[in-house]
């Protein structure tokens, strides 16, 4: 005999929805200039060589931003794919082998994509 509190202890939002949201917001309006100087940028480029494009990476700036664009665009994918999955997929065990592999995989983009850029700048 338990409570309708007590019953619902540890079940729904936990208070986290709202900092959720938030985050999804704010990486949005992150990506919305970061998007609009990438698109500008390679259309900048267009017609360049291997060489232009390596020198255009190796610049300080254009380094940074595109991790930072890397780093903005997988979190916030990983953030929307969160909702799908808590939403969609049920039972608790094959939710989270989806989430840590939504996840996992959501990293590995990141690691390979910053790699990449930093391999551009240093390397050529």
């Amino acid at each position: 005999m338990r409570s309708p509190l007590g019953r619902a202890i540890g079940l729904g939002s936990a208070k986290e929805g709202v900092e959720h949201w938030w985050r999804q917001r704010t990486t949005a309006l992150l990506l919305v200039p970061l998007t609009l100087w990438l698109v500008v940028s390679v259309i900048g480029l267009v017609g360049a060589d291997r060489a232009a494009l390596v020198a255009w990476v190796g610049s300080p700036m254009p380094a940074v931003l595109l991790i930072v664009l890397l780093v903005a665009t997988f979190y916030h994918a990983a953030l929307g794919l969160q909702v799908v999955i808590e939403d969609y997929i049920h039972g608790e065990a094959m939710r989270l082998a989806v989430l840590m592999i939504m996840r996992v995989l959501c990293i590995l983009f990141v690691v390979r994509g910053v790699f990449a850029v930093l391999k551009l700048a240093f390397v050529g």
